[in-house]
């Protein structure tokens, strides 16, 4: 099991910009002390109340020159808002610096927001997203390359520099609707996937991952990475109080941006989410002590067969961050020498 935490340096309120940073760049060095494995970083765009890193590349770049040991992942890397070249480039770039730890998860976003701000047809964001990965790939495989397709269109072109990990770094693909299980599977990569769904559900799409995979000639188990709140405490009434004034700010922000989802698909999967009293949170979400964040994560180890976790340990931002240390140091020490 890779055991990761997430976050797009979400905002705390009272806090400005500068303190936001500073206080995620401190927790990313906690996550490299504490022995995590990897440390995920979100893109959010022209939301202002909710997260202010616009650059996951550029974040990745920053955690990785102050850091020696831990991963640092994407998750997720925008394509279809960014020229694919600058973006094959910086991510080689931050492979550098990083000497290897970079994990490029890509994706396409659920909400309007970034497209609308960026001028992009979320209709076109798929087909953007495939010939995008397809550029990136290239450019990081071949010497020099040319590529003709809807959006872009580069002749003999030669990416300075290639990635430090051969042949790239490897690729991770979040899929949150239905039908990008399969579409996932038959390109063979790895995903994300958040629990959005009820567990049948995602036990279905992730066995239409699966069989994707095989007819497309990919052998091997499903590696799945869940995307989860998790919040470990000393004891039950403090795991279920701490975070919940943090846990329900989220649901709303979540509420009040539902109009602005990219799809009916992902308006249906985020009003079940947004709509519903903290009582009914908590099956969603991982937390209590350590005995009973671990029996949570492995019982979606043994309902989704996941081979790793990307925790939010702050959702909503607002959790005190002597509190949010305090269960990251309960999560390595006590949860994750269970799945060791």
């Amino acid at each position: 099991m890779d055991f990761g935490i997430f976050t797009m340096f979400s905002t705390r309120e009272g806090s400005t910009q500068q303190q936001i940073f500073r206080e995620w760049f401190n927790l990313a060095q906690e996550a490299e002390d504490a022995g995590l494995d990897t440390l995920w970083l979100g893109e959010s765009h022209f939301r202002p109340q909710r997260a202010v890193l616009a650059s996951p590349l550029v974040g990745a770049s920053a955690v990785a020159a102050r850091t020696k040991r831990i991963r640092v992942g994407l998750a997720v890397q925008v394509l279809p808002l960014a020229n694919p070249l600058r973006v094959a480039e910086e991510a080689a770039i931050v492979d550098h610096i990083s000497e290897g730890r970079l994990i490029f998860g890509v994706g396409r976003s659920s909400f309007l927001e970034s497209y609308e701000g960026y001028n992009v047809d979320y209709a076109e964001s798929r087909a953007l997203f495939l010939e995008s990965l397809e550029i990136i790939q290239k450019a990081w495989l071949e010497d020099t390359f040319s590529y003709t397709g809807k959006y872009y269109d580069f002749h003999d072109v030669q990416l300075v520099p290639k990635p430090y990990q051969k042949p790239h770094p490897p690729i991770r693909v979040a899929v949150e609707s239905r039908e990008t299980f399969a579409l996932a599977g038959r390109l063979g990569f790895p995903i994300f996937i958040r629990y959005q769904m009820d567990v049948p559900e995602l036990q279905d799409l992730l066995r239409q991952y699966r069989d994707a995979r095989l007819a497309a000639g990919f052998t091997g188990p499903n590696d799945v990475i869940l995307q989860i709140a998790a919040y470990v405490a000393d004891t039950v009434d403090r795991a279920r109080a701490e975070p919940e004034a943090s846990t329900m700010r989220q649901r709303r922000l979540v509420q009040a941006a539902l109009h602005r989802a990219a799809d009916p698909e992902a308006f249906e999967r985020l009003k079940r989410l947004a709509e519903v009293s903290y009582d009914e949170v908590l099956p969603r979400v991982a937390y209590g002590t350590p005995e009973a964040v671990a029996e949570r994560i492995e019982e979606f180890r043994q309902a989704l067969g996941i081979t790793g976790v990307s925790l939010d340990v702050n959702l909503g931002g607002q959790i005190p961050y002597d509190r949010v240390v305090h269960s990251i140091r309960l999560l390595t020490e006590k949860v994750i020498p269970k799945f060791k």
